[in-house]
């Protein structure tokens, strides 16, 4: 049989010692994740830039046919016709 005067254990049961992860490493894990997200961040910029940038060629026109518009002497006639 234990003595009666034993004192209880200054740690409890709930305490977690097998699960203690060092300062050092959680600042490790915290800078690389950080670090991952600035660079995704910047990727991701980067690439709604390059989307942006195509759909401005897109509409700009560049690549629509070249109409084919009349001089001026063939508007001049034009006039004549439709003024009799």
């Amino acid at each position: 049989m234990p003595p009666a005067n034993q004192q209880p254990s200054t740690n409890p049961a709930s305490n977690l010692d097998l699960f203690n992860i060092p300062q050092s490493f959680l600042l490790q894990i915290g800078t690389a994740s950080i670090l991952l997200l600035l660079i995704t961040g910047k990727t991701t910029v980067r690439a709604l830039e390059a989307i942006g940038e195509a759909s401005e060629e897109l509409f700009r026109g560049d690549r629509l046919p070249i109409l084919d518009f009349p001089n001026e002497h063939e508007i001049n006639q034009d006039e004549k016709i439709y003024n009799k």
